[in-house]
């Protein structure tokens, strides 16, 4: 099959190949396919002994494969990595990449409902049989349960504001696409920093829809399972939320960030970090892509013999 991979620009694409320190023969996972880009570059270092497993839940990202004797494709939730290793008969691995976040194919078609430009069914689903979406929240959630999720994945700080213009607005007729939700969040927005208001708004709402911060728990929690001693795990993320989680866990060993220690008083977590700063883009790679400008990428080593 031919690759759709022409729109997709993998962000810091040497940067997350180097991270993993490739064995040409080991067993790598990319829980976040996508465009398939940087998948195409772990392919590119794997011998034929080599083994690539690509996780991706956004029916989409299937028509970006291509044909690799070596390259397997699942269609789920990265959070369920060990269920579906283990059907394919893989234990362990040696490495696993997670670059988290919308795809830019899900930013790009608007239909999709990512965007703030255009106008759009109020979706955002990144499992499109999910029963989640945006316009149930939007339209049926509680005040509560609004501005907790604009507080706590937006981190918007005149949540109140926001929240009382939905349930004024939806009260009178029902909110159904991006634009109507923009244009009542428009007496909300700082002036002159609309954009920015616009994509904290959809960035809570998003990560309501696909519990973005649940399975991020749960894939972290995953990885020790299946990382060989001395593999890798390299994730990028793009807003302070996800990027807190993935410090604590690689840090500390959990993802609040609370130490435990075994009755010696050794600290017990399952990786050492291989950086202790994220690494960020260069400006060169900014100019290039813009979306790559909040991109933050973690790396840690498995601990064990």
């Amino acid at each position: 099959m031919e690759s759709n991979t022409a729109y997709h620009i993998p962000v810091m694409l040497t940067e997350c190949i180097d991270a993993l320190n490739i064995n040409p023969d080991g067993i790598y996972v990319d829980a976040t396919f996508g465009g398939g880009g940087h998948s195409r570059a772990i392919l590119e270092k794997l011998s034929d002994k080599g083994r690539l497993i690509v996780f991706d839940q956004d029916p989409d990202a299937k028509k970006n494969l291509w044909d690799a004797p070596n390259l397997t494709f699942i269609a789920a939730n990265f959070a369920y990595i060990v269920n579906h290793l283990k059907i394919e008969g893989i234990v362990s691995v040696d490495g696993i990449l997670a670059d988290l976040g919308v795809s830019s194919h899900q930013f790009d078609i608007e239909t999709r409902g990512f965007s703030i430009r255009g106008d759009a069914n109020l979706d955002m689903r990144m499992n499109q049989n999910g029963a989640l979406s945006a316009k149930e929240i939007v339209n049926d959630y509680s005040e509560e349960d609004l501005l907790r999720v604009f507080r706590s994945y937006g981190e918007i700080p005149n949540a109140w504001k926001l929240v009382n213009a939905i349930i004024s607005a939806r009260s009178t007729k029902k909110i159904k696409t991006t634009r109507q939700l923009i244009d009542l969040t428009y007496q909300c927005a700082p002036k002159h920093k609309e954009n920015r208001y616009f994509a904290q708004v959809f960035q809570a709402i998003r990560i309501e829809v696909n519990d973005e911060m649940g399975v991020l728990e749960s894939f972290l929690g995953a990885t020790e399972k299946v990382i060989k001693p001395g593999g890798r795990l390299v994730v990028m993320s793009y807003h302070s939320l996800e990027d807190r989680m993935i410090k604590n866990f690689m840090k500390r060993g959990s993802i609040s960030g609370k130490i435990e220690k075994d009755f010696y008083g050794n600290v017990l977590k399952p990786y050492t970090e291989v950086v202790r700063k994220p690494i960020t883009p260069k400006e060169e790679e900014i100019e290039r892509n813009s979306r790559a400008r909040s991109a933050k990428l973690r790396i840690a080593e498995r601990n064990g013999e």
